[in-house]
């Protein structure tokens, strides 16, 4: 059983969208770091930033991704970059990586429920 336990209302408070990656860049001077340019179902694109750059040498092959972020996390700066959300994935302690991807007929801006 895991350490961090939230109640169910924690919980409600999280929004999980699907969202369609825009564009996807290497942030300059560091070895994690991509700024992704997201597509939330919303009126304009939101600028996503997260350390995901070691499992995407090519960082061009997640363009067109439809992946899982959570979109009402409070913005951060990181490295001088704004961050308005964060991209939902799961790793391994053995290097097994995956981004939260949802079938592909759903559409881009839907809530978990």
């Amino acid at each position: 059983m895991t350490e961090n336990i939230i109640s169910i209302e924690d919980f409600k408070k999280v929004e999980i969208a699907v969202g369609k990656i825009l564009s996807a860049e290497k942030v300059p001077e560091t070895d994690k770091l991509l700024k992704l340019s997201v597509d939330l179902g919303e009126a304009a694109p939101r600028q996503i930033v997260s350390g995901i750059s070691m499992y995407f040498p090519d960082c061009s092959v997640l363009v067109g991704k439809k992946c899982m972020f959570v979109a009402n996390l409070e913005p951060r700066i990181i490295r001088g970059i704004e961050s308005q959300g964060m991209i939902l994935a799961v790793s391994t302690e053995d290097g097994q990586f995956s981004l939260l991807e949802p079938d592909s007929q759903i559409p881009i801006g839907a809530r978990a429920k």
